[in-house]
């Protein structure tokens, strides 16, 4: 089927065609940032990409690898119908190449390159976004940013993203060096988050640590030794910014110094710790519904 826009007049079969060589360089992070794009697939997530596009001008397709054959329902020649719409240049493969481009045992029959640099904030930016607005009502403004502390796992920043768009969070900001959000596991863990949720990455952290608290937020770190359990107190009503620390390491020592309260959650078995996804995920909810709470009492003062 002849598809508008179309850079070539015949379906690539082969993987030394030179769009199919640049894509498959996207897994390497060097050639990311060199091209100034990433690959997404998987159906779901593609689908809220386009969600959020009539709403977002960060959102921009590149390339739409595709194969007809692969389709086995009608969201696949949809998405391919709405991405090509939206700007992105359907490029026809075969099968065999276009599960060369995919992560997964067998592709969906989608495989879509997006602009990167659209997508990440710039670091001013993303403060300008925190400042709280002006409001003419009592209720106390309550905000979740995720800091990460120089995490090396794919999987769990994905999750966290994931989960961090799930309890409506206003950001997420990472703490070099840290596991590219453009990495195909990240992207592919979000489920689509990535597209949501504002993010940005910092090289040195005095000036988010000395900001934020201007912005109205409290400085709170997940800890299991210098932590009060979450839920025996209110350390995580309000606005808050809650950091979690390296899978390996924790928190960096420069960050203690620094925050204002510490959380932490029971570990009533053998475990001595838990995934920084899971814990993170964990005291995010309780973020929520500590202010939910707070919401419900607006004349209540909260103490940490």
């Amino acid at each position: 089927m002849p598809r508008r826009n179309h850079p070539v007049d015949f379906m690539i079969t082969s993987t030394r065609n030179p769009h199919i060589v640049q894509a498959r360089k996207l897994t390497q992070r060097k050639h990311r940032r060199q091209q100034n794009r990433f690959m997404v697939e998987g159906l779901q997530i593609l689908a809220m990409a386009l969600e959020i596009m009539p709403f977002s001008n960060r959102i921009e397709p590149v390339e739409i690898f595709y194969s007809e054959s692969l389709f086995t329902g009608k969201t696949a020649p949809r998405l391919l119908d709405e991405l090509t719409a939206a700007g992105g240049v359907p490029i026809e493969v075969s099968p065999d190449v276009l599960n060369t481009l995919s992560e997964r045992d067998k592709s969906q029959g989608l495989a879509v390159t997006f602009t990167l640099d659209r997508l990440e904030w710039e670091y001013d930016e993303l403060l300008d976004f925190l400042a709280p607005p002006r409001r003419r009502t009592s209720t106390p403004l309550t905000r979740l940013t995720l800091v990460l502390d120089k995490l090396q796992d794919p999987s769990n920043v994905g999750t966290i993203i994931r989960t961090a768009d799930a309890v409506g969070a206003a950001a997420v900001i990472m703490f070099e060096p840290c596991v590219d959000p453009f990495d195909t596991k990240t992207v592919r863990g979000t489920m689509g988050s990535l597209f949501t949720v504002p993010f940005t990455r910092v090289q040195e952290p005095d000036e988010i640590l000395s900001q934020l608290p201007k912005l109205g937020y409290r400085l709170v770190g997940a800890d299991a030794s210098l932590g009060e359990t979450t839920y025996i107190s209110n350390t995580l009503a309000g606005s808050v910014a809650l950091f979690l620390g390296n899978e390996a390491r924790g928190l960096s020592p420069e960050l203690r110094r620094r925050l204002d309260a510490y959380v932490s959650l029971p570990l009533r078995g053998h475990a001595e710790s838990l995934n920084v996804s899971v814990a993170g995920g964990v005291l995010m909810y309780e973020w929520l519904r500590q202010s939910q709470v707070l919401k419900n009492q607006p004349d209540k003062r909260v103490v940490s």
